[in-house]
This record gives C-alpha cells, structure tokens and sequence, in this order.
C-alpha cells in the first residue's frame, strides 16, 4: 500500500468519515473539523502507523498532504 492510501485510512479513522478522498493538494481547509487538535493526532498516529519521528519545523513547514508523503516518504 502506497504512503497516500495508508494517510486516507488514517484519516478516515481520525475524522470516522469514510468519504475523505486525500490528494497531495488536500490541506486543513479542505477537510472539516481538521482543527490543532486534529492536526497533533494525525501527527501522532502517523508516526506510530509509519515508524517515524518529526522535529517541530517539520511540522510546521507541513502546507499540504502532499508535503506529508513527502516527509515520511523520507524518514
């Protein structure tokens, strides 16, 4: 399974909204009820579904779920 596809099931789980279609371009605005808290959960779940530790600036550099992949797709 590909990094985007393992995201959209992560989401799916956070947002218990099965509907969620993830693109590279999806950002916080294009999701509802993607708040802080929401976002620190995704993080969270992300490093513990992919085995993987950002730093707070990468957080914070993080525009897009394309930005995401990318990310992990580096760790």
């Amino acid at each position: 399974m590909d990094t985007l596809s393992k995201l959209q099931e992560i989401f799916h789980d956070i947002f218990d909204d099965n509907t969620i279609v993830l693109s590279r371009e999806t950002t916080a605005n294009d999701i509802e009820g993607w708040d802080s808290f929401t976002h620190i959960n995704i993080i969270v779940t992300c490093e513990n579904e992919f085995g993987v530790k950002f730093n707070l600036s990468e957080i914070a550099n993080l525009k897009n779920v394309g930005n995401l992949v990318d990310l992990i797709e580096k760790k």
